[in-house]
């Protein structure tokens, strides 16, 4: 049900081409806050234990390598080749989804237009429930980005951002096995919002100053 909320156990997580080639023509978001959105929603992933799918098209021939930060928060992951824009349309890609047992993909992709709105419409038509990560996937336009969340939206996909996905798998602040590590993401990657969590840290609550990007 889409009225129930993301946790780690009902939720895997999807990484879609984040190559170089592709970033390259994104134009509806600022690149290096889309980069910065991404890190957030991988390493949300990775604290929650959430299933995660990495994936990538033509890396050999087009777009490039997966972006090195990635494979650094799973280096047990190896991504999944595909020729094909449409992610659905590989056997290896579908297998693994099937493998994480979840019914609810949150899936960030570029672009929006192709990469993600091609598996997402695929998904729901298979009986998945998919959240776009609207921030963390990038367009050729931001009129071809928007057109495409809207698109998938009508045929029932959800529209997230990576921050909601943190803190609707972190819900509750008396949850101490995930807080440490969840308030250093919130730091490292959540702009206006981490300087407020250090200020009232070492202003209110007297801890010393932070002295490195920790949540890596």
């Amino acid at each position: 049900m889409k009225t129930e909320l993301l946790n780690s156990s009902n939720s895997a997580v999807i990484f879609i081409d984040f190559q170089p080639q592709m970033v390259f023509g994104v134009a509806n978001i600022d690149r290096q806050t889309l980069f910065n959105n991404v890190l957030l929603l991988a390493k949300s992933a990775k604290i929650f234990k959430v299933p995660t799918i990495l994936t990538t098209v033509e890396s050999k021939g087009f777009s490039g390598n997966i972006w090195p930060q990635l494979l650094d928060i799973f280096p047990d992951k190896n991504p999944i080749e595909r020729t094909t824009m449409n992610s659905w349309e590989n056997e290896k890609f579908v297998a693994a989804v099937k493998s994480t047992g979840r019914k609810k993909l949150i899936i960030a992709a570029l672009w929006t237009e192709a990469c993600l709105t091609f598996p997402a419409l695929e998904a729901m038509k298979a009986g998945f429930e998919v959240y776009g990560v609207e921030d963390a996937s990038g367009g050729t336009t931001l009129t071809a980005h928007n057109a495409a969340m809207r698109r998938i939206e009508q045929a029932g996909a959800v529209p997230v951002t990576a921050l909601q996905v943190l803190l609707e798998y972190q819900r509750d602040w008396a949850r101490k096995e995930t807080y440490d590590e969840v308030i250093a993401v919130v730091k490292e990657h959540c702009g206006a919002y981490g300087q407020g969590v250090e200020y009232a840290y070492t202003m209110v609550h007297g801890a010393p100053p932070s002295r490195s990007g920790v949540g890596n």
